[in-house]
């Protein structure tokens, strides 16, 4: 079965981004033998160019599927222009604020009641929100992404998260009220070193020392990323969002029981490369152990960045650790990306050298 996969550039200073393109079926066919996936829109401004890119790529004015991996505004913003200028049949978005049931025991203010925890979440996830009331205006059926979910094509499946899981990271998303005043130290430390500037140190690498580690911890919210599979052809194409270790620990439980006779092809380096979202247990879970130096398997990682990320944006740890497995590594640095099979040719599109395994680098310490 042919297929594109399509990373957009999102980022064109130092603010990364995810918005992704996907079409599969007989792309050489007519539109009723292929389906057209978005997973996020990135920024505002992505948009319109997530937009143009379909209408010119796979020539179509229709979307079978967009998803939001979660309400950060990188990946959630430009949905509003694809849903307004493009025929979407189907949303899948989580909707924290339904979710709210038994909520205000989990606080030791005694005044929040669970419908005021409810409007607090619709209030500060405000985009989210409206993205849903814009859906439904539509007529966009909406459904919400947790575990075991799968798409009219049958292709396209939720590993993560859980509906427990979800619903067990909501007491701690940005803005809810015991964290508030922890919200607030927490970002005047950060100030601190934004005004002292992060420090860094040269690091040395050697093959197979992986420079993360499993301990890496993350936001709630990014945690509660929808984690995507597409299988075709029993093989798997993996999109994670910001999801951090925990979350990708559990959806490595799902391919485990699930999907170990289908092989992994491509995998999402999430959150932008960052160094606390993944870690060597997981990774090897994920791809398969280490390799030998300079060895590849037949896998490709890419990462979304803005053209300017780094050193943030990919940690040179993290596509190392990729690299140490075998994976043919792949950075957007605020251009665009395709992993294709069976698909017609693209005029100006030319292959994409992977990323050189990197022996030394400047390490953000911060």
């Amino acid at each position: 079965m042919g297929y594109e996969i399509d990373f957009l550039g999102v980022g064109e200073e130092s603010k990364s981004g995810d918005a992704i393109a996907i079409r599969f079926g007989d792309l050489r066919g007519a539109r009723e033998e292929q389906t057209v996936v978005v997973i996020d829109g990135g920024f505002s401004k992505t948009g319109s160019e997530l937009v143009e890119h379909i209408r010119s790529h796979f020539g179509t004015e229709q979307v079978d599927l967009v998803i939001n991996t979660h309400p950060d505004q990188d990946h959630l913003n430009g949905l509003e222009t694809v849903l307004n200028e493009l025929d979407v049949k189907e949303l899948w978005i989580h909707q924290p604020w339904k979710h709210n049931v038994g909520l205000a025991a989990k606080f030791k203010d005694g005044r929040i009641t669970d419908n005021s925890i409810s409007e607090l979440l619709a209030n500060t996830l405000e985009r989210a929100y409206a993205l849903v009331a814009l859906a439904e205006s539509k007529d966009v059926l909406v459904r919400e992404p947790f575990t075991g979910l799968t798409d009219p094509s049958g292709f396209v499946e939720v590993l993560g998260p859980t509906l427990d899981y979800y619903e067990s990271l909501i007491p701690d998303f940005d803005g809810m009220p015991q964290k508030a005043a922890l919200t607030t130290a927490m970002e005047s430390v950060s100030n601190v070193f934004d005004a002292i500037k992060s420090a860094f140190r040269q690091v040395f690498a050697s093959w197979g020392d992986d420079k993360i580690t499993d301990d890496g911890v993350t936001s709630a919210k990014n945690n509660s990323s929808v984690i995507t599979q597409l299988t075709l052809d029993e093989r798997r194409f993996v999109f994670t969002g910001d999801s951090g270790i925990e979350a990708l620990d559990q959806a490595a439980d799902v391919i485990d029981y699930s999907h170990s006779h289908n092989v992994l092809r491509l995998i999402q380096i999430p959150h932008h490369g960052s160094r606390r979202n993944i870690g060597p247990k997981v990774l090897n879970r994920l791809l398969g152990p280490q390799v030998s130096t300079g060895e590849t398997i037949d896998v490709v990682a890419i990462v979304s960045t803005a053209k300017n990320g780094e050193p943030k944006h990919p940690r040179k740890a993290v596509l190392n650790a990729f690299t140490h497995r075998g994976a043919r590594v792949l950075v957007t640095k605020g251009a665009g990306v395709c992993h294709f099979n069976d698909a017609p040719g693209r005029h100006g599109w030319s292959p994409l050298s992977p990323e050189p395994y990197h022996y030394e680098y400047e390490e953000e310490e911060a």
